[in-house]
């Protein structure tokens, strides 16, 4: 390298948009991510990238340095969105809604709720209150521990030891209750009807 070449100030920052996401994807890899705060770790990290791209961008052409600027706000988007994800992801494994609450109402009032909401287009508010018509049913009948916090996931196991011949539909009950309340997953006229099936079919079951 001749002693010209080390006095040249380093080409300006353009990456393309593969080279961006390759860099971020290099970065968030680093095992320093595992042992501090993941917001600030990030923040940290688009605060060097903007500020070594600021001195670089000094002594490049403005074009360079107006898409420079452009990759970094898309990478401070991208990871923006990283960061909701990975929060909902941590909240989604280490919670879950109850199926069983402090809540003193009957299973035929929760029904009331479910019907009228599964009327009335709401599909998800009927999957909700429905999944939890069938818990509180159970628990009027003796086939389920009045146990407020109980996940869906346990009532499920318990119900479907209780009823084998419809575990399946039981689980995918909870598994719909689970992601509706806590996944925001939209929920359709005929999953919310399934779901009112459900307690229909285990109220004749003995």
């Amino acid at each position: 390298m001749s002693p010209l070449t080390l006095l040249l100030p380093d080409p300006p920052l353009d990456p393309s948009g593969s080279e961006a996401r390759s860099e971020l994807r290099r970065e968030l890899l680093r095992p320093e991510y595992h042992d501090r705060n993941l917001v600030q770790q990030i923040l940290d990290w688009v605060n060097r990238k903007v500020s070594s791209g600021l001195d670089q961008a000094s002594h490049a052409p403005q074009l360079s340095t107006l898409m420079a600027m452009v990759v970094f706000v898309a990478l401070a988007l991208v990871l923006g969105w990283l960061v909701s994800r990975a929060r909902r992801t941590t909240r989604d494994r280490s919670e879950k809604p109850a199926v069983l609450t402090d809540e003193v109402v009957s299973a035929d009032e929760l029904r009331a709720r479910a019907r009228a909401a599964l009327e009335a287009g709401r599909f998800e508010e009927a999957v909700v209150d429905g999944f939890r018509a069938v818990a509180v049913r159970q628990v009027e009948r003796g086939r389920l521990a009045d146990n407020p916090g109980a996940t869906a996931h346990e009532v499920a196991d318990t119900l479907a030891a209780e009823y084998p011949d419809r575990a399946d539909r039981v689980r995918a009950g909870a598994a719909l209750f689970d992601a509706v309340l806590y996944g925001d997953r939209p929920a359709t006229r005929d999953q919310a009807a399934s779901v009112l099936a459900l307690d229909d079919d285990l109220v004749v079951r003995r």
